[in-house]
């Protein structure tokens, strides 16, 4: 016989479609957020950048650190956007508690990602790479018509492998950090939640296209507003595609 209070099941990741258009408000509730408390957002987008700078100068080991834990920072700024629906005051240490809270499974987010990036990389520099040395291997005119061919193969092979990634990325710290999904289980909620919301995220992402391009205009300050809108935006789709059902 069940005991109360009976736990409330594990959640599955299952995820809804949504219209198209609310690419544009999940951008508009993302400034709702920042605009709700700027300096914080301000100061803890300037603390990643410099973390990102810092350990980028640290050659191969620094690259590996950022994407170990982009998804531990990203549990941050979500959970800062938590506080903020909530009506609380969030701190700049908010931005760290992803090292506190299920750290070890956001951290294999990272190993997941940095892995499918690696096998990417692999399969273009055989594919793509391998045309293109051929190529300029043969010396002619024709070889360098063939280089040029290989490089746009890579190009374009590159483009197709890591938007399904990026899809199976994107709302995977969220699921992890809020949800405490395991995180091949994330992974393949977020891909199947892109997946079904496919026409909104084209949207979205020519939308945030347009906005990085004037974000960089004034000396690339604009980041330091574009940044958390984003971070906002990605809790917003969160919220509808998945807190919704």
């Amino acid at each position: 016989m069940d005991q109360f209070p009976i736990p409330a099941p594990e959640f599955n990741g299952r995820s809804r479609a949504v219209d198209a258009g609310n690419a544009l408000e999940w951008l508009r509730q993302g400034w709702a957020l920042f605009v709700a408390s700027p300096a914080v957002w301000i100061a803890m987008t300037i603390i990643l950048l410099v973390l990102i700078f810092a350990l980028g100068i640290v050659p191969v080991i620094g690259a590996l650190a950022v994407n170990l834990f982009t998804p531990l920072i990203a549990a941050g700024m979500l959970h800062v956007c938590q506080r903020l629906s909530n009506s609380e005051t969030p701190v700049v240490g908010d931005l760290f508690i992803g090292f506190n809270r299920n750290p070890g499974a956001l951290i294999m987010v990272g190993v997941l990602y940095m892995a499918a990036m690696f096998a990417i990389f692999v399969v273009v520099a055989f594919l793509g790479g391998g045309t293109a040395a051929s190529g300029l291997a043969m010396g002619s005119p024709l070889g360098f018509v063939l280089a040029i061919g290989g490089v746009m193969f890579a190009g374009l092979l590159s483009l197709a492998l890591f938007v399904p990634l990026a899809m199976a990325v994107w709302f995977a710290p969220a699921l992890v950090f809020f949800n405490n999904m395991q995180p091949v289980d994330a992974l393949k909620a977020s891909f199947g939640a892109c997946l079904k919301n496919i026409l909104a995220f084209l949207i979205y992402g020519l939308t945030v296209m347009v906005l990085a391009f004037f974000a960089a205009l004034p000396v690339g300050l604009g980041f330091l507003v574009l940044i958390p809108v984003l971070a906002g935006s990605l809790y917003a789709s969160y919220r509808d595609i998945f807190v919704a059902n």
